[in-house]
């Protein structure tokens, strides 16, 4: 197809590796490259819209950036396109800077994704090397008690609740609460603190 290999063409010409897929169905077969990447999409594919494609990927667990391209676009298509988490959708004909711009930005989106993604990845792996009780203390604690009340809520003594606290921290990899506080929120920990009668 002559618009794919014009924008492969464009695309190697700036040092970009590029793959380029027949069908919807082709590409979701093919094992992908483990770096920053985008997809660049027509709305009208072969068997399937390019905006169902975009939910078939995402169901897949498939998060690369989108752009979409198409001769035929309008305002509602463009709109849930943008909300299924498209970086730009191009209208035929646009200027080389234009698509090459938006791949910039999608790739930077996926590179920055990625990177989000290793960091939960490790701590995920740091918060397993906790032990039960020393995950419930980091619950406590990053929910604002003091070592006093917690360990009345867990029935042990201030000191054994210190030691869980510092096997915590070093397990972890933080000096302070804050840093803490930003990792069970990265990971998703939430503990609300018991009301006291």
């Amino acid at each position: 197809m002559a618009m794919r290999e014009s924008l492969s063409g464009l695309f190697r010409s700036v040092g970009l590796r590029v793959k380029v897929f027949g069908s919807a169905p082709e590409m979701l077969q093919t094992k992908l490259p483990n770096a920053p990447s985008c997809l660049v999409l027509d709305i009208r594919l072969p068997g399937m819209s390019g905006l169902d494609f975009q939910v078939e990927m995402a169901k897949s667990g498939i998060h690369i950036p989108i752009i979409f391209m198409t001769g035929h676009g309008d305002i509602p298509m463009s709109v849930q396109a943008m909300k299924a988490g498209a970086v730009d959708f191009l209208t035929k004909p646009f200027r080389h800077q234009e698509m090459l711009h938006a791949v910039t930005q999608a790739l930077d989106a996926d590179q920055k994704r990625r990177a989000h993604e290793k960091t939960v990845s490790d701590l995920r792996l740091l918060y397993e090397s906790l032990t039960p009780r020393e995950r419930e203390v980091l619950a406590l604690v990053t929910a604002g008690m003091l070592n006093k009340l917690i360990a009345e809520e867990l029935g042990v003594s201030e000191i054994t609740v210190k030691v869980h606290r510092s096997h915590v921290m070093r397990k972890m990899r933080t000096r302070s609460l804050a840093d803490l506080a930003r990792i069970a929120d990265t990971l998703g920990i939430r503990r609300v603190k018991p009301k006291r009668s």
